[in-house]
């Protein structure tokens, strides 16, 4: 299985929270697009012998380029590399996109005739309020009218919902399920507020325009969403994501099966096994090194307890789990006893359990999982 990401780096208006790379000064839009195709044509031998299996067009906002440029980033992959014809092809797009175009219809209509096939919508709250206080560009009743009009057009459609807001009590976080569930929804995507750094959310929080994060309410709410989707037959298969049988993500299952793909634009991370690059994280200097025909890459090869580390905190994330054989098949006994060593103390706080033969975390422990997985790690050399 091979992959294919292209970062998008523009958004109309900053998120509170974000500290993904991105600008909000479009002028350079046109040639960002030309060097992400022109990047596309240079790395094409790099997947000479795959067949891409899924497509992702990620950010920022991939809604914010116009018709002309997504076709031209899909005339450039279509030509330049072989597609699966069963390839899950994924749009990240905000909600207010679809209201500048002609009409919401049309630009959906125009989306599909691209060969996507799956949607993905920022949704983030249901109440003004919350959007508000992230920042969104977007408004509740933008995000109603589309989520009624796009399942005529795609079938496979995901939202992303924010959880742990500051002031967003139970009754308002059962409210916002509630409602993406009424649009018959077939994926959800639900993540707890983060304060990174350097964000305006950091910031207002700092100086106390807006209240710190409650953890204890985020782990409330998580509790609340994963009793309401599973009643409604959703599958949690990753810590942050739950799908209706048949409309799992494959890119991103793909990624936490440690599967290679490739990441096209400023900032994009790549993996091919062995070895991981990523690419500057500077729109300008991305498009100048590009328009030479210099790839802007780092690399990293992996060593053996990077590859180690890498498994554990993708798979611990997922319903399938460690699996405790693969780690004794690829990295050798010393690290299957040296895992079931750490594991430990979570097994006999049912954190974490053993089902054959792979390594789970237990429901009581998922909300755990980033800090039980960083106590897993391996961080000095077995060879």
């Amino acid at each position: 299985m091979y992959s294919l990401y292209i970062h998008i780096p523009f958004c109309r208006r900053a998120c509170h929270y974000c500290d993904f790379h991105f600008s909000t000064t479009l002028k350079r839009k046109e040639e960002m697009v030309n060097a992400l195709c022109k990047e596309l044509i240079l790395r094409k031998d790099e997947a000479i012998n795959s067949e891409l299996q899924t497509v992702y067009l990620g950010g920022g906002t991939p809604s914010i380029l116009s018709y002309d440029e997504l076709q031209q980033l899909f005339h450039t992959i279509f030509t330049y590399y072989k597609v699966s014809p069963s390839a899950e092809i994924t749009l990240e797009a905000n909600p207010d996109d679809f209201f500048r175009a002609t009409s919401p219809e049309q630009f959906l209509k125009q989306l599909r005739s691209l060969a996507i096939n799956r949607l993905s919508l920022g949704v983030q709250s249901f109440f003004e309020e919350d959007l508000r206080l992230m920042n969104r560009v977007h408004t509740v009743s933008q995000v109603e009218t589309l989520l009624q009009i796009a399942p005529q057009y795609f079938n496979n459609i995901t939202i992303d919902l924010i959880y742990g807001i500051p002031r967003m009590s139970e009754e308002r976080w059962q409210e916002n399920i509630n409602k993406a569930l009424s649009f018959d929804i077939p994926h959800i995507s639900a993540y707890a507020l983060t304060v990174e750094e350097k964000t305006a959310l950091h910031k207002f929080i700092a100086t106390r325009k807006i209240p710190p994060i409650n953890d204890d309410q985020a782990y409330t709410h998580f509790q609340i969403l994963i009793d309401t989707l599973e009643k409604e037959g959703f599958i949690q298969y990753e810590f942050s994501n739950f799908g209706k049988e048949g409309f799992f993500s494959r890119n991103n299952t793909a990624y936490w099966f440690g599967k290679p793909y490739m990441g096209i634009g400023p900032s994009a991370h790549s993996f091919n096994g062995k070895e991981r690059s990523w690419n500057i994280a500077h729109n300008i200097k991305y498009i100048q090194q590009i328009q030479q025909e210099i790839l802007p890459q780092e690399k990293e090869e992996l060593t053996l307890n990077n590859r180690y580390n890498e498994l554990i905190i993708t798979r611990i994330r997922t319903m399938v789990g460690i699996d405790l054989e693969e780690v004794k098949t690829f990295f050798g006994e010393d690290y299957n006893q040296y895992l079931l060593q750490q594991a430990q103390k979570y097994l006999a706080d049912e954190l974490l359990e053993i089902e054959e033969n792979h390594l789970k975390v237990t429901r009581k422990g998922k909300f755990l999982s980033d800090g039980i997985a960083s106590d897993l790690f391996r961080v000095d050399d077995l060879i």
